[in-house]
């Protein structure tokens, strides 16, 4: 019986930080599409990717990727990897995205 215990206990961990991971993606995209938005547009694309990694655990930011566009409605797509049983160590093959849009402020200081 322990053996299954075990075993549960580590699939029910795994799930845990999957579901973590799509938390941390979707926050991470939300933060960069914030900074993009209220970012002069020739700074746009550096404040976005940098707010998209900024409040990242350590363990998910050496391979997060952020990518930011749009001109009028700015977008941010953030990619993480689920990592196995310990964050930092060893990856699963498969990553997880999350996505974020708003429309960019226009607070007149840039014209």
């Amino acid at each position: 019986m322990t053996p299954l215990i075990l075993i549960t206990l580590v699939l029910l961990w795994q799930f845990v930080l999957l579901g973590y991971t799509f938390t941390l993606a979707g926050n991470a995209a939300d933060e960069a599409v914030r900074a993009g938005t209220a970012a002069p547009p020739g700074e746009r694309a550096a404040a976005c990717e940098e707010a998209g990694t900024d409040k990242l655990p350590g363990a998910w930011e050496g391979n997060a990727e952020v990518t930011c566009g749009g001109s009028g409605f700015v977008t941010a797509t953030v990619t993480l990897q689920v990592p196995v049983l310990f964050p930092g160590t060893v990856a699963f093959p498969f990553e997880v995205t999350g996505h974020a849009g708003a429309v960019e402020e226009d607070t007149g200081e840039w014209d």
